[in-house]
C-alpha cells in the first residue's frame, strides 16, 4: 500500500542503494548530491532553464484586434472553448501534483514535481493574460466556465477530476497508479489537439502572440511528459505488480476517444488544416508514440508512422531554434532542443 512520505523520520534510510520511486523509507531530508535516477538529474536543469513569464510575450494587443477581424465565428468559438479546456487541465494539475509528490520517495523526483506545479501555475497565469488582453471582459467567465454548459467538455473534465479525487479519498496502490497514468495521458495526449489548433492558426498567419505563448507552454509540457514516462517506467521496474498494462491501454483508448470527440465537437471540418480525418490520424499516431515511451506496443495499427500534421512539425522545429519565428520576443529564453525525441533519460 502506498503511504505518504513522513516529514521527519529519523529511522528512515533514503540512501541511493535503498531508494525507490515510491514506498521508500524517507528521512525528510532533500539529499540531492546523491541521486538514483539519472534522468531526473538531467531533466532538472532543462526545466529550470525553461523559465518564462507571460508578461514578456508581446503582441497580444494585436491578437485582440485579430480575434474579431481575422478569425471566423467557428475559429472564435474554438479559440474560447479550447482555452477553457486548457485552463481546466493546468488548474487541476497545479492543485493535484502535490498529492502525487506526497507519495514519491525519491527527492530528485519530488524536486521535478515541485517545478512542474510552479510551471502549471505560470500556464494558468498565461491563459489569464490571454483572456485579459484578447477577449472582452464580459466573455471571460463564459470561457472559464464553458464546461458547465457544454456536455462534451464536462464529460472530459469529470473523467480526469474523478480519477484524481478517488485517489485522494482512497489512496490505494491501484488508485495511485491510475492517477499517475491519468497524469501521463493528460500531459501527453489531452493538450495536443488544442495545441494543434493554435499552431494551425499561426500557420495561417493568425493570433501569432497566442501561438508564441502556446509554444512556451508546449515546451514545458514536453518535460512533464518525459518525467511521467520515466516515473511509470520506474514503477514497472521496481513494483511490477502495480504496473497494469491493461489499465494503461484502456485509459489511453478513453483519452483518444475523448480527444477526437472534443476536437470534432469544437472544430469539426470547419477549419482549413484540421478536419475529422486528420484529427483521428493525428491522435492515433500520438497515442502510439506515447505508448512506445512506456514500453507498450502500438494500440492503433493503422495509424500513420509519422506525424500527419506536417505544419506542426515545421512550427515546432522553428520553436526549437531552427528559425527565429518564436523568438520575436524574449530572445534570451532557453530552448529545450535536447528534449526533442530524447526520451531515454
Amino acid at each position: 500500500m502506498v503511504e505518504k512520505s513522513k516529514i521527519f523520520n529519523p529511522a528512515g534510510d533514503d540512501s541511493v542503494g535503498n531508494r525507490t520511486i515510491i514506498k521508500g523509507s524517507t528521512t525528510g531530508l532533500f539529499q540531492l548530491n546523491a541521486t538514483k535516477y539519472s534522468w531526473a538529474k538531467k531533466l532538472y536543469p532543462i526545466m529550470v532553464g525553461n523559465f518564462w513569464i507571460p508578461e514578456k510575450v508581446m503582441g497580444l494587443k494585436e491578437d485582440a484586434n485579430a480575434f474579431h477581424s481575422a478569425l471566423s465565428p467557428v475559429e472564435q468559438k474554438a479559440y474560447k472553448g479550447i482555452l477553457s479546456f486548457l485552463i481546466f487541465l493546468d488548474s487541476i494539475q497545479t492543485v493535484n501534483l502535490p498529492n502525487i509528490s506526497d507519495y514519491i520517495t525519491a527527492p530528485e523526483v519530488n524536486l521535478l514535481l515541485a517545478i512542474q506545479a510552479y510551471q502549471e501555475a505560470i500556464h494558468s497565469q498565461s491563459y489569464a493574460t490571454i483572456l485579459e488582453t484578447v477577449v472582452e471582459s464580459k466573455e471571460r467567465d463564459e470561457i472559464y466556465y464553458f464546461w458547465k454548459n457544454d456536455e462534451v467538455l464536462l464529460g472530459r473534465n469529470k473523467y480526469i477530476g474523478d480519477i484524481y479525487q478517488k485517489f485522494i479519498d482512497e489512496p490505494t496502490d491501484t488508485n495511485f497508479f491510475r492517477t499517475v497514468v491519468a497524469n501521463y495521458l493528460l500531459e501527453s495526449l489531452y493538450f495536443y489537439n488544442g495545441f494543434a489548433f493554435f499552431d494551425t492558426l499561426v500557420d495561417h498567419g493568425k493570433m501569432l502572440a497566442t501561438g508564441r505563448m502556446i509554444a512556451y507552454i508546449r515546451r514545458d509540457e514536453l518535460t512533464h511528459v518525459v518525467m511521467f514516462a520515466n516515473m511509470m517506467n520506474e514503477i514497472k521496474k521496481e513494483f511490477p505488480e502495480m504496473f497494469d498494462e491493461e489499465m494503461v491501454i484502456e485509459m489511453t483508448k478513453v483519452a483518444v476517444e475523448q480527444e477526437i470527440a472534443w476536437t470534432n465537437h469544437i472544430i469539426g471540418d470547419n477549419m482549413a488544416g484540421i478536419n475529422s480525418e486528420s484529427t483521428e490520424k493525428y491522435t492515433h499516431w500520438l497515442a502510439n508514440e506515447r505508448m512506445a515511451r512506456i514500453g507498450i506496443a502500438p494500440i492503433y495499427p493503422n495509424a500513420p508512422e509519422e506525424n500527419p500534421y506536417v505544419h506542426l512539425e515545421r512550427l515546432q522545429d522553428q520553436d526549437n531554434d531552427k528559425s527565429n519565428f518564436f523568438e520575436t520576443t524574449v530572445v534570451n529564453y532557453t530552448q529545450s532542443t535536447g528534449l526533442k525525441g530524447d526520451w531515454e533519460f
